[in-house]
């Protein structure tokens, strides 16, 4: 049995397979998701498992170069984004690197969701609780 924290066989795959600038979403349980990417659905019930809770499972495993969030955050998700944004500097000091972070409009952020190697759905039901993740390279 696996000794890390990732005990989901379909998305420890997932990440095992980006290459660096590959990317990777993980997004709340209403956005939607391309028809030719891969989804992985985690969503059980409202909440179960939360994005913070997804978020952190998958960069134990991901090394982070770069993200994009919608910019629609800050004004209608401020909690959540605090504490991404935290979770974002203990990265950095975890892998040390600086990690890149970049907002967009929620429509291009959903247009970006294309070019992903998979869509990782949670249960999260707030607003804008979506995050893409630019595979970097740990050396």
């Amino acid at each position: 049995m696996k000794k890390t924290t990732n005990l989901n066989a379909q998305l420890s795959h997932s990440i095992a397979k980006l290459g660096h600038t590959d990317s990777l979403t993980i997004c709340d349980a209403g956005l939607p998701i391309p028809n030719e990417v891969e989804r992985i659905d985690l969503a059980l019930t409202a909440g179960v498992p939360g994005f913070l809770q997804t978020f952190d499972v998958v960069v134990d495993e991901l090394f982070v170069e770069r993200v994009l969030i919608a910019e629609e955050i800050k004004q209608k998700n401020p909690q959540i984004l605090a504490a991404l944004l935290e979770r974002l500097a203990q990265l950095e000091q975890v892998q040390q690197n600086k990690i890149q972070v970049d907002y967009v409009n929620h429509e291009i952020f959903k247009e970006q969701t294309h070019h992903s190697k998979a869509v990782v759905r949670t249960g999260e039901c707030s607003p804008y609780a979506n995050i893409i993740l630019y595979s970097g390279v740990p050396f």
